[in-house]
């Protein structure tokens, strides 16, 4: 009996060490718990590994394509007419069972496929705000998303097609938003054929794609069919500003429009862009030395330098120009492509004016461009934009491209020795035709 006593009286030592060691505030009040002076405490701040960051405070960024996206169908730009129209359906109680969103990255298929998802489950409930904030964020339990590049199996679709036969949980329709849908598989589209012709009366369809030409026509005569159209550079350079007025971040408008200009339409590249910009300025301002320095883009005072001294016709000063454009890390594609749109720039300045809404530039460099633009000939930028173009190929297959980028500056200087491009598509040229020699007519000779 004495000998099980101690057993468990040391059976009882063990345990009390162990929990000490363990789990410190699971013992008994009498037992002190060890401290440890190497670990700092809970309350206290942990201190940043990284010098001169010691007093910032760690806290997870939201970039600004995903807290800047647009949450009512105004919000949505450049898509005035796609809202406009879903508005109305619901409105008149006209909305069709599938839609397919088609067009480029960044236009706000998916942003407006949740908009329009909240405008049908939202409305009339009593919980409408919690509803709405969770079809927003993509986590609602009656609108599924469904990545199309992740999800695009025959096994994927039947378990779409189950689903869809369980009635919404708190909304009215059970909607199926599927991204990047021209990822599924041929059996996969054929097998939800029948239920997208035919679906229950609870579920709509949302399909949004990238790529429209690869959905099977099945499926596209099935859906009311949207095409989002690229934005404009200027409606995106104004988005973009907006947003900086909220961030309090001040900009250059040229900086801007370079911005807008290099985001080729998607509102989200451009708030990219911007975000990359925001992290590296250090004065809180968003300049054209900076956008040099981060994305590499030259100023656009040096390509106007150099377009200036080719309308000039200085072949000397314009190779000096461009090889000061390579030299400061421009590639020659780059290079062409920039004279390109800077010759461009130009020729919408000389035939539209430069007040057209064609120009997209800050307002303080339109009439620079009008000013530059004289010195050119419609044609002759025309021309221009075409040998860029040409050049651009070619370097691209050649093994002397820098060879081929001179020759086609000094070719561009001296574009006026050349013939003139409307006699060139007549036929003719500018050099003085010498008159045919005239023929000697025989005389007919006399019957003997």
């Amino acid at each position: 009996m004495a000998s099980s006593t101690k057993k468990k009286k040391d059976t009882d030592a063990t345990l009390e060490a162990l929990g000490s060691s363990l789990m410190p505030g699971l013992l008994p009040a009498d037992v002190p718990a060890p401290t440890t002076s190497a670990s700092p405490s809970a309350s206290e701040p942990t201190q940043e590994l990284i010098p001169g960051f010691e007093g910032l405070a760690t806290k997870a960024y939201t970039v600004l394509a995903r807290r800047y996206r647009s949450r009512t169908f105004a919000e949505v730009v450049g898509q005035d007419t796609i809202g406009r129209t879903l508005q109305n359906a619901i409105a008149t109680g006209r909305t069709a069972h599938a839609y397919l969103f088609c067009g480029t990255r960044g236009v706000g298929k998916t942003s407006m496929a949740r908009i329009f998802a909240r405008a049908l489950n939202a409305r009339g409930q009593t919980q409408a705000a919690e509803i709405g904030e969770a079809i927003m964020r993509g986590d609602d339990m009656d609108v599924v998303e469904i990545d199309g590049a992740s999800n695009r199996g025959i096994d994927d679709a039947r378990d779409l097609i189950a689903g869809a036969g369980i009635a919404p949980a708190r909304s009215a329709y059970k909607i199926y938003i599927i991204d990047e849908v021209h990822m599924l598989t041929t059996p996969a589209f054929n097998a939800l054929l029948k239920t997208m012709e035919e679906p229950p009366p609870h579920v709509k369809f949302i399909l949004c794609t990238t790529e429209a030409h690869k959905v099977p026509a099945t499926i596209q005569s099935r859906c009311q069919r949207f095409d989002f159209r690229n934005i404009s550079a200027a409606k995106i350079a104004g988005h973009l500003q907006d947003v900086l007025r909220k961030e309090t971040i001040a900009a250059d408008d040229a900086a801007v429009m370079q911005v807008a200009r290099l985001a080729n339409g998607s509102m989200r590249d451009g708030l990219s862009l911007l975000d990359r910009l925001v992290a590296a300025s250090t004065d809180g301002r968003i300049s054209t030395q900076l956008l040099a320095d981060v994305l590499g883009m030259p100023d656009d005072s040096v390509v106007a330098g150099l377009v200036a001294a080719v309308g000039a016709g200085d072949a000397r000063v314009a190779l000096e120009r461009a090889a000061a454009l390579l030299e400061g890390g421009t590639s020659i594609d780059q290079a062409l492509e920039l004279m390109a749109e800077r010759f461009r720039i130009l020729m919408l300045a000389a035939v539209c004016g430069a007040d057209s809404e064609l120009l997209e530039v800050a307002d303080e460099a339109r009439a620079e461009a009008a000013r530059d633009a004289k010195a050119f000939e419609p044609a002759t930028l025309a021309h221009l934009i075409a040998v860029c173009d040409a050049v651009l190929r070619s370097t691209k297959q050649s093994g002397a491209p820098r060879t081929l980028f001179d020759a086609a500056v000094v070719r561009m200087a001296l574009a006026a020795r050349f013939a003139p491009v409307a006699e060139v598509g007549a036929g003719t040229s500018a050099r003085p035709q010498m008159p045919a020699p005239e023929l000697p007519v025989k005389k007919p000779l006399r019957p003997m």
